[in-house]
C-alpha cells in the first residue's frame, strides 16, 4: 500500500504567527496530536507537536527544563529556554521536517518513524503539503490487510510455509522442514534461540489456511 491509499487529506495546519496556546486549542479540537506548521505562502516550514510542549512552562516545565540543561551548550540552553517559554509558534516547532510523497510505500513511512522517532509526517506534492500520514493511519492500514491467498490443501499450505521461512532473514542457514497434515503444520529443524523459534512459529501461522503449528525442534527432521 501506498502513503496516498491510508493518509489524512484534511489538513489540520498552523500559522507560524498564532500563539502556542492557539495551537494547542486547535491540536485539542481536531484530536490529533500534532500539526504542520504553514505559512502565508503555503510552504510548510515546521510541524508543532506534543512532544514540543512537554517542558513548557505553563505545565510548571521550568524547573524541571532547567534540571536537564546542566550538560548542554549555552546555544542549546538557550534553545530549551525558548521552546518552554515563547508564546509563538515559530519559535517552539520543530523545523525541517521529515516528508513523504503521496507515493512512499507504507514500509518506507514506517521505517522513517522508526529512525527519527517521530508519529506523524506531512505529505507533499509539489512542494505543498496535501495531507498527513501518522501511526494511526498505519494501524488502518493493518485492520484493513487482507492474508495472502492460498491455495487449497495441505501441499500448497506447505510450499507458501517454506517460501515464507527461505524469506525470513532470521533463519537464513537454518536446516528446516515442513510438513502439514489436515492443516496443523509441524516444523522441523535445528534452531537454538527461542527468539527464532518464534520467528519461524509467526512465519507458519501467517499463513492462510493453517490451524495449528507444532514444532519440533531437537535437531531431527521428518
Amino acid at each position: 500500500m501506498l502513503v496516498k491509499d491510508v493518509m489524512t487529506t484534511k489538513l489540520v495546519g498552523v500559522s507560524p504567527d498564532n500563539s502556542v496556546r492557539r495551537a494547542a486549542e486547535i491540536m485539542l479540537a481536531n484530536q490529533v496530536s500534532g500539526v504542520p506548521v504553514i505559512d502565508d505562502a503555503g510552504r510548510l516550514i515546521g510541524i508543532l507537536s506534543e512532544g514540543d510542549l512537554l517542558r513548557r512552562t505553563e505545565l510548571g516545565g521550568a524547573a524541571a527544563a532547567e534540571l536537564g540543561t546542566f550538560a548542554l551548550t549555552a546555544e542549546e540552553k538557550a534553545t530549551a529556554y525558548v521552546k518552554s517559554n515563547a508564546w509563538k509558534v515559530a519559535d517552539v516547532m520543530s523545523r525541517d521536517p521529515v516528508v513523504v510523497g503521496e507515493d512512499t510505500s507504507l514500509g518506507q513511512v514506517s521505517a522513517l518513524m522508526q529512525k527519527h522517532r517521530i508519529k506523524r509526517i506531512p505529505v507533499m506534492r509539489d512542494g505543498v503539503p496535501i495531507g498527513i500520514i501518522s501511526r494511526a493511519d498505519l494501524l488502518k492500514a493493518i485492520v484493513a490487510a487482507d492474508r495472502d491467498e492460498t491455495a487449497p490443501g495441505d501441499e500448497a499450505i506447505r510450499r507458501s510455509i517454506a517460501i515464507r521461512l527461505s524469506e525470513n532473514s532470521s533463519l537464513l542457514g537454518k536446516d528446516m522442514a515442513v510438513t502439514v497434515t489436515d492443516g496443523v503444520a509441524h516444523l522441523w529443524g535445528s534452531i537454538d534461540t527461542e527468539e527464532c523459534k518464534r520467528a519461524a512459529r509467526v512465519a507458519a501461522e501467517s499463513v492462510r489456511g493453517v490451524t495449528r503449528v507444532v514444532e519440533h525442534f531437537s535437531g531431527d527432521r521428518p
